[in-house]
């Protein structure tokens, strides 16, 4: 399956050599410095600024805030300068972030701390997986290389472990801030349990506990957290935006098989491929319901009080 991914970078050696200028130097006493923390994904960014809370020693920093996803990010310069000279990088670990780890071979800063949320989630990583009726890539070579789900997010489970990870490292370098950390967290854990209680719940009454999504689909670690099945057109990190009539004549027909009284597309969707395929059904007046998969999620939504709760409760209400 033909999947976004960031363009090769360009002149990589001479921006690494200017980035390295801007390294951090923490251990230099004549420059005292706050803690700085970049995070690639909006989800990272919003969960270490929860835990870090009002502390005055952290400056905390959005990679990817012009609402572009990371499968379709592609660094600049100042962006490589960025992360080079942070003390903690937290970055989803991807196929769609080999930019980073090309970069980081060659920065000079040997102090960063990386969290590499794929990585932290070990065993519990999914696999991309192929449907029945999705879309798939005809022309593959042949390979058969695992690759894996990056929405990791999308599972307030796993932002749980998420939260704990980044208040062990935060901890840990400004430990005179530990126990005001450690009890953000936990404030902050008290309410992802209870969404993950809250989605439990509304969960249970979606009908035939499946989802239909004409549209990519980044929300299988969700259904998995709540034994939901799910159709839907593409891969979550697919690059397709045409669907094929076989694809549009599948979820048409499994539609009216379920009986759904809606389906699903993501936000900004222009919703084309959800109106063919209603219009390819027996009931023509079914709903379209957006869900946030908090992929582009920018400076403006920021500054107007979104927060990765507050966009899940509204995911939940949709729900609901």
């Amino acid at each position: 399956m033909e999947k976004r991914f960031a363009k090769p970078l360009s002149a990589l050696a001479a921006v690494l050599i200017l980035a390295g200028i801007f390294s951090c130097k923490k251990n230099n006493p004549a420059s005292e410095k706050k803690l700085n923390i970049v995070a690639t994904v909006f989800p990272a960014y919003d969960w270490t600024r929860q835990i870090a809370g009002d502390s005055a020693d952290t400056n905390i920093s959005l990679l990817m805030k012009n609402g572009v996803d990371l499968h379709s990010f592609t660094p600049t310069t100042q962006d490589i300068i960025q992360i080079s000279g942070c003390d903690i990088l937290i970055y989803v670990g991807g196929e769609s972030d080999k930019w980073i780890q090309d970069a980081l071979k060659n920065m000079t800063n040997k102090n960063m701390v990386e969290i590499n949320l794929m990585e932290s989630l070990g065993s519990m990583a999914k696999e991309e997986e192929t449907v029945e009726g999705m879309e798939t890539d005809e022309s593959g070579d042949g390979e058969d290389e695992i690759e894996y789900d990056e929405h990791v997010w999308l599972s307030v489970k796993n932002a749980e472990l998420f939260c704990e990870k980044i208040e062990s490292e935060l901890s840990r370098m400004l430990p005179e801030h530990s126990e005001t950390f450690r009890a953000n967290l936990l404030q902050y854990k008290a309410q992802l349990e209870n969404l993950d209680k809250e989605f439990e719940d509304a969960c249970k009454n979606i009908p035939n506990g499946t989802m239909i999504f004409c549209d990519r689909f980044p929300f299988r670690y969700f259904t998995e957290d709540y034994n939901l099945k799910y159709y839907a057109a593409f891969l979550g990190c697919s690059a397709e935006s045409e669907a094929s009539f076989k694809t549009v004549a599948f979820l048409a027909k499994k539609i009216d098989e379920l009986g759904a009284p809606e389906i699903f597309v993501l936000e900004k969707s222009d919703q084309k491929i959800a109106k063919t395929v209603i219009a390819n059904t027996a009931n023509k007046n079914m709903k379209i319901i957006a869900l946030d998969s908090l992929q582009s999620t920018d400076a403006d939504d920021i500054k107007n009080g979104k927060t990765y709760i507050s966009a899940m409760k509204n995911n939940l209400e949709k729900l609901r």
